[in-house]
């Protein structure tokens, strides 16, 4: 029978479509039209001499929706939202960063005027970095609030009081939902009525999970009526309603939603929760159309595009040769840079400890259990290269970005396809080359390589390890697990 298909609106229906290949399409910064000097300056500085396919559309996009200033949206109509869908590792940080940057750059009193809202900490503060880059020396202020200081001493970063009332200390808030959410009801002076921008990054997953109440907040908290006396009332904003008489002669601040991710839900009810206006929908997630104009088969139903660097590769094996199937890679296939993925903190912690006992692998674990200031220290030296194996959950590998990973390992063979596009995005990154290996259970088998063909993946190989091959590290490892079942106790 044919699929039924839904019905989407025209902007998910036709998006502007965005080339994948980023090595043969890069494009030189200075083509891109209408970036500041100052900023192109930075970018070269660091070292930035062309942008991605996704940059070069989306910053002018953005630029020119506030090109007549942030208090009007062009020609006095209000900017269209945009959303963003293109795979993990090609650019979507820096195609916000530098239109919000030029922006505001012309700023003359500081409110709070973007504010990005990323699902954990590390994204958070992977961010408010690239940030503090391109706004060093130029007065703005961005704070970051995700709740490694505590409550008091981010009061005191955003809002200081004064004779007068309250001032804020930030322009750009860079934040987790919770804190954020705590600070919007709590802190007194914290004011969201000059907002102008408000990413959201990871989007579908702020969608997904408890964070929907976060967002409502936020655009809550933006129309607020302030009890100001009389000065403030000109831009006094009003929830967006028909254009009348009265409401045209007072300028508003326009709120426009910038939404980016890896896999945005193409659920148009989802979508609808965000009340986005006439939004415009760039992704490099699409078929590839042939030659003569036909699409290819196999890509028809592709609903993820992965790196285009990756190799993927599936080893069929049962529970108790896990483990040795990890030890062998590391050992005698001498992997390095491998980030692997369980599916629990708890299996992370007891395979992080065993592979310790068994020796000869410089390997951290990488899960919420862990202190932030710890996480970052194990990052760096995995960036290093002084750790060969990291063990990490899922919760924290969502979006970070880690240099140079060569291997990623599916410990626990993912449940949904999302975690999988997520997890192998972690490697073969802005172009660069890497392999993801899933172990799979014989049970797992038939229903994992559903879940991939079902969104297009056919590029997966089958990569059977022989029992031969593991009875070498058989001994040393029974050894390693008595070690390991005295310390549980």
């Amino acid at each position: 029978s044919p699929q039924v298909q839904p019905f989407l609106p025209q902007w998910l229906a036709q998006p502007k479509r965005v080339q994948k290949r980023i090595k043969d399409n890069l494009c030189p910064i200075r083509d891109v039209p209408g970036i500041h000097p100052r900023l192109l300056k930075k970018l070269q500085m660091n070292g930035i001499e062309s942008f991605f396919p996704v940059q070069a559309e989306v910053i002018p996009a953005i630029l020119q929706s506030a090109s007549n200033g942030y208090l009007l949206g062009r020609g006095g109509y209000r900017p269209k939202d945009i959303c963003v869908s293109a795979p993990t590792g090609s650019g979507k940080t820096l195609s916000f960063v530098i239109p919000i940057v030029q922006v505001l750059l012309d700023r003359v009193v500081c409110h709070v005027r973007a504010l990005v809202v990323l699902p954990t900490k590390e994204l958070a503060q992977q961010v408010s970095k690239v940030f503090n880059v391109y706004t060093d020396g130029t007065g703005l202020k961005v704070v970051l609030i995700t709740g490694q200081k505590s409550f008091a001493k981010e009061q005191e970063m955003l809002v200081q009081k004064k004779v007068t009332g309250y001032c804020s200390l930030a322009d750009i808030v860079v934040a987790t939902p919770g804190r954020l959410t705590d600070h919007i009801n709590q802190t007194p002076g914290f004011s969201l009525t000059q907002l102008r921008f408000l990413i959201v990054d990871e989007a579908d997953r702020m969608i997904d999970d408890m964070h929907q109440n976060c967002l409502n907040q936020i655009v809550k908290a933006a129309f607020q009526v302030e009890n100001y006396s009389g000065s403030n009332m000109l831009f006094q904003r009003t929830k967006p309603g028909p254009i009348t008489a009265a409401s045209s002669c007072s300028p508003q601040i326009p709120l426009q939603k910038l939404l980016f991710s890896a896999t945005l839900t193409q659920d148009p009810e989802k979508l609808q929760q965000l009340d986005l206006f006439q939004p415009r929908l760039f992704t490099s997630v699409y078929s590839e159309k042939n030659r003569d104009g036909t699409e290819t088969e196999q890509d028809t139903n592709n609903k993820y595009t992965l790196p285009e660097g990756l190799s993927q590769c599936y080893v069929p094996c049962d529970l108790n040769s896990k483990p040795l199937l990890l030890l062998y890679f590391m050992l005698k296939m001498k992997f390095t840079r491998v980030l692997c993925f369980t599916n629990s903190r708890e299996a992370s912690h007891r395979l992080f400890l065993l592979v310790q006992a068994f020796g000869g692998v410089t390997v951290a674990e990488f899960s919420s259990r862990l202190p932030p200031n710890e996480r970052q220290r194990t990052m760096k030296e995995f960036e290093q290269g002084k750790i060969q194996l990291l063990i990490s959950t899922d919760a924290t590998a969502r979006g970070i970005d880690v240099k140079g990973v060569n291997y990623v390992i599916n410990y626990d063979a993912p449940q949904f396809i999302r975690t999988y596009i997520h997890r192998v995005g972690r490697t073969a990154r802005a172009g660069e080359a890497g392999v993801a290996f899933s172990l799979v259970l014989r049970i797992q088998e038939r229903r994992f390589l559903r879940m991939l063909r079902d969104a297009g993946i056919q590029d997966i190989k089958k990569h059977p390890v022989k029992g031969n091959s593991l009875k070498p590290l058989v001994q040393q490892y029974e050894g390693a697990l008595c070690k390991l079942e005295k310390t549980v106790k």
